[in-house]
């Protein structure tokens, strides 16, 4: 396999003052050592890394995917990932698919053990993260519950007076509910007297 051929760079500035040059130079550099002498180069120029939309990385992501480029070397994994869940999906994506991923300033290599270890403690932190996030959902809740707070959407008033009217002109349930905005199970409660 022609290595060079599958070797890609992806860069990335968050906005438009700032140059690309820097993490080029570094990329090209790293990749010159390795013998990677003409890698593909992916860049975004003035794009947040929180956009789910970037047109280099989304480009660099596709030959990625479809094999083209078999080795990305990256300034920094905060150049590619949105968000730590993120960053762990395209991990998991290299790894499970036998593709190297190497970070220039971190230090890290999918190809290698410690690197691998790395992507795994990634995950771990991703996984902890979501906990954390679920836990003070969950407390902020209960706190706003105890609190005496309704939680969700307010519930639509129902008009009984005008549901009565509605039934007597021979209504069915679901029309009642459409015509009265609400759910066709509370007008439900309300002809079975569980409606308060």
């Amino acid at each position: 396999m022609d290595t060079t051929s599958h070797v890609a760079i992806y860069c990335r500035v968050s906005t438009d003052d700032q140059s690309l040059d820097a993490q080029l130079l570094d990329l090209r550099a790293f990749c010159k050592a390795r013998g990677w002498d003409s890698p593909l180069e992916f860049v975004d120029h003035g794009i947040s890394g929180a956009k789910t939309s970037r047109p280099g990385w989304n480009a660099c992501w596709d030959a990625v995917q479809k094999r083209k480029v078999r080795v990305l070397v990256v300034h920094a994994l905060d150049r590619i990932g949105r968000s730590l869940h993120h960053l762990v999906k395209i991990l998991n994506f290299f790894t499970e698919n036998n593709l190297t991923l190497v970070s220039f300033r971190e230090n890290i290599d999918l190809s290698t053990a410690g690197g691998r270890m790395m992507a795994g403690i990634f995950s771990v932190l991703a996984q902890y993260e979501r906990s954390i996030i679920s836990e003070r959902t969950k407390a902020g809740i209960r706190a706003a519950k105890a609190k005496g707070k309704r939680i969700g959407n307010p519930k639509r008033y129902f008009n009984k007076r005008k549901a009565a009217e509605l039934r007597g002109r021979g209504w069915g349930q679901i029309r009642i509910a459409k015509e009265l905005g609400v759910g066709v199970g509370r007008v439900n409660k309300w002809v079975h007297g569980e409606l308060e």
